[in-house]
């Protein structure tokens, strides 16, 4: 959730940590801080809100030192103030952290009891006191903060600079992860590759329970049983380039637009378009023994894997189950021999997500995963590998990775059709014709942005806004009423149509806006019908569907918008677009922080 960045270099580091911070940002903004050690003393700056304020810190009170640690936090424990932001600090130790140390109350206890004083509310001032404690009865920086380690409880990436060792630095992950970055002379430690990206492009993976010593003249690497270990040296391929804005406003924006270029690069890697033939990038995983299939995942890869269950049953008819990834294991689910457990996520790192994927591995699943960082720690633990090919992700509301999510669950639902022989080949072509349309037709959609921006300052007014639609368009109404209220901070709330009169029908009058998802085909007459329901009560209907829909259904609505006809398989993808443009510009016109919305972070890496 936070993002960390350590440099031992052999030039000043402050800016360029606080570069790396700028390339974290989107994993948390409520306070930001850097600390480095010159002339044998820890320094520190930090500031509470966004990291321009740290900047006119560092402009103000420039920090000195050739080896140092950066932080931007997301608030876990304690408020977002300065005293609250990372790095924490004792005389000794300097510490960065990202994660949560469940047992931090019985360790702060204990050190109290000690005399040792704090001065934050966070639980990570504890680690920087117990190791501050070894260091100063004289052990060795190294041996105390393996000590340390063995003390927490929880999840958790470290960087720990030594105020009488200015060319140490020492790294730790449990449950986050943690990157090494190498270069001639200089030595790097990150949150990910992407904050690493202008510094180094050969990269090492901390694999869980690694911990890492840097000197200047050395490396070491210990896996959780304190035995020295080599990690592979990759190269991550991450430039600069892949976080600017570009010509747009906002990264969101630019996100939307590069829509089409993205599914058509993720689809590439299921379809051989030429050969009208599906494709898996494992081919010897063997779907046609899966009984089941079992879908975890939060948020806006939830609602992906929402529209996934009806791909899964009605092509592959293969029953699915689906749950929310922080509910998974206390359920106790029953997990049938055969089954596969299909995990969803943008980052690879979700908390919730990794630890309802060990459950499920201990419960005998085949594990899949579709995310959007190949190197990531649940990439590393599936049996089955489905990238997204979606690109970094900084808008902190998720869109191109949900489209991209989309386009791969669509192709892999195909795929396990074909093995499992309910389509033919006839078939098999119609649907890689049909997936090869998609980007050309998410491109048409995006041609109706003035139109829908032109509408979003009515909407922006209002204090409710409720979203319907059916079978495929049901989780698009949920996604596009968390797009909302995740940006624009109105409230917002998606229903399968059909449910209104069952109780929600009761809040509809005319201030209430009532979006409605409904391209023409088999369900249109019946979202129709309950759309209707709303409007012979007041509510102020905005249909989005295609030509079709709009003739038939759009003359009683207060606006309408069009997209292209397309092949239901396809439509939620499409149908994608509307509902991002419409919260985008909504939120746009209520001038919040679009790519930042207010408590907010983009890879939750606590539970």
């Amino acid at each position: 959730m936070c993002g960390i960045i350590g440099i031992l270099g052999n030039a000043e580091v402050a800016p360029r940590l606080l570069d790396g911070l700028r390339r974290l940002e989107y994993r948390g903004y409520d306070s930001a801080g850097i600390a480095t050690v010159h002339d044998a003393e820890i320094d520190r700056r930090r500031a509470a809100g966004k990291l321009d304020n740290l900047a006119r810190v560092l402009e103000g009170d420039p920090l000195p030192g050739f080896i140092g640690i950066a932080h931007t936090r997301w608030a876990t424990h304690g408020a977002p103030t300065e005293d609250n932001a990372h790095p924490h600090a004792t005389q000794e130790v300097a510490v960065v952290h990202n994660g949560i140390i469940e047992n931090f109350r019985p360790l702060r206890e204990e050190l109290q009891a000690r005399g040792r004083i704090f001065h934050s509310q966070t639980d990570t001032e504890v680690v920087a006191h117990l190791i501050s404690e070894h260091v100063e009865a004289g052990v060795d920086p190294v041996e105390a903060v393996r000590l340390t380690l063995k003390r927490l409880h929880g999840a958790f990436a470290l960087a720990i600079l030594f105020r009488s060792h200015p060319g140490l630095l020492i790294g730790a992950r449990l449950g986050s992860p943690l990157v090494l970055g190498y270069e001639e002379d200089e030595t790097f430690l990150g949150s990910d590759a992407l904050a690493l990206a202008p510094l180094t492009q050969k990269i090492a993976y901390l694999e869980e329970g690694d911990w890492c010593v840097i000197t200047r003249e050395t490396t070491q690497i210990y896996d959780r049983d304190d035995q020295p270990v080599e990690r592979a040296i990759t190269i991550s391929g991450a430039t600069g380039a892949m976080i600017s804005k570009g010509n747009y406003r906002h990264f969101m924006l630019k996100e939307i637009y590069e829509q089409p270029t993205v599914v058509a690069q993720t689809l590439r890697a299921y379809l051989r378009r030429f050969e009208g033939e599906l494709a898996l990038p494992t081919e010897d995983f063997d779907l046609a023994s899966v009984r089941r299939v079992t879908i975890v995942a939060c948020g806006t890869s939830f609602y992906a894997g929402m529209v996934a269950k009806y791909w899964f049953e009605q092509f592959a008819r293969v029953p699915v189950d689906i749950d929310v990834a922080s509910e998974f294991r206390y359920r106790e689910p029953v997990m049938e021999e055969g089954g596969l457990a299909l995990f969803i996520s943008q980052s690879g790192e979700t908390a919730d997500t990794l630890a309802a994927l060990r459950h499920a591995r201990a419960g005998g699943q085949k594990i899949a995963v579709v995310v959007n960082v190949p190197t990531s720690t649940m990439a590393r633990e599936a049996d089955l590998l489905l990238s997204t090919h979606a690109g970094p992700e900084i808008g902190v509301a998720s869109t191109k990775a949900f489209t991209c999510q989309l386009a791969v669950l669509a192709a892999f639902a195909a795929n396990l059709a074909r093995a499992k022989g309910r389509i033919d080949r006839e078939e098999e072509k119609r649907i890689v014709r049909h997936l090869s349309e998609a980007p050309a037709a998410i491109n048409g959609a995006l041609a109706y942005d003035e139109a829908i921006e032109a509408m979003a300052g009515s909407i922006a007014k209002a204090r409710d806004v409720l979203y319907l639609g059916r079978g495929p368009d049901y989780p698009l109404a949920l996604e596009g009423a968390l797009k909302l209220k995740e940006i624009s901070y109105i409230h917002a709330e998606g229903y399968a149509a059909g449910e209104m009169k069952h109780g929600p029908i009761a809040l509809i009058d005319e201030n209430v806006p009532v979006i409605v998802i409904a391209p023409s085909g088999p369900l249109f007459d019946k979202t129709v019908s309950n759309m209707q329901e709303v409007q012979a009560r007041g509510g102020q209907v905005i249909l989005i569907s295609d030509y079709d829909g709009i003739a038939s259904a759009g003359q009683d609505c207060v606006a309408t918008i069009t997209m292209p006809k397309v092949h239901p398989l396809i439509a939620p993808m499409v149908y994608a677009i509307p509902v991002q443009l419409l919260a985008y510009h909504v939120a746009v016109a209520k001038g919040t922080d679009v790519d930042q919305p207010r408590n907010l972070a983009k890879s939750v890496t606590v539970e």
